[in-house]
């Protein structure tokens, strides 16, 4: 097996529309038609609730630990620890690219956030467990899970850039496009946190799918 076939299927891995499959199959609803429109996890608290926005969240985390540890397919990688992580972060980001545009959903999916964090595990776990703590401190503190998602985004580039200090150009140029793709992917949101009318996630219930905060 080949790199290309691996990325091709990462890539497929990672377009497994969790929320979408959920909403359609448990709530005959498509979640994209509810709440923000996005079919991510932080959609699926808003409009779902905690029991099934955990289960997507999960999901979509387990979705970027499988696809960026595809490289054990491959024995080469194995025994050389600079060409595996560069190879994992092109098979996390394949598999963050099709969260965002995923092919069974009529590429229009999530923010990818889940995924990229699933990607960090499988490749650092120490600075996905920190990041972890940075996103459940403030999901538990504010409610608002796209704060979360952006905090723990900039804790990523600041862990691997600068506490960790990793050396690898691959590695912290893709610490930084991380951030940088947490903040771009959550523009309006940062327009609605200015204003005040960003909503909160119930964290403690589930809710109707015609609640919507």
């Amino acid at each position: 097996m080949n790199e290309s076939i691996l990325v091709i299927l990462a890539y497929l891995i990672g377009s497994i529309p969790t929320s979408v499959w959920v909403s359609k199959s448990v709530f005959n609803i498509d979640i994209r038609n509810y709440g923000s429109g996005n079919a991510g996890a932080t959609n699926t608290f808003r409009v779902l609730g905690s029991k099934w926005g955990s289960f997507v969240m999960l999901v979509d985390v387990t979705k970027g630990v499988i696809a960026t540890s595809l490289y054990i397919l491959i024995p080469y990688y194995m025994s050389h620890e600079l060409a595996r992580t560069n190879f994992m972060i092109i098979l996390g980001l394949a598999a963050v690219v099709g969260h965002i545009f995923p092919i069974w959903a009529e590429f229009k999916g999530g923010k990818g956030v889940a995924t990229i964090l699933g990607m960090a595990i499988a490749i650092q776990p120490i600075v996905a467990v920190l990041c972890l703590v940075v996103f459940a401190f403030t999901l538990i503190t504010t409610r608002f899970v796209s704060l979360s998602s952006m905090l723990a985004g900039i804790a990523f580039m600041v862990l691997i850039l600068f506490i960790f200090n990793e050396q690898e150009p691959m590695y912290r140029a893709f610490a930084i496009i991380v951030a940088l793709m947490v903040i771009i992917t959550h523009q309006k949101n940062i327009g609605r946190l200015l204003k005040g009318t960003e909503s909160k996630v119930p964290l403690f219930k589930n809710k109707n799918k015609s609640q919507e905060a």
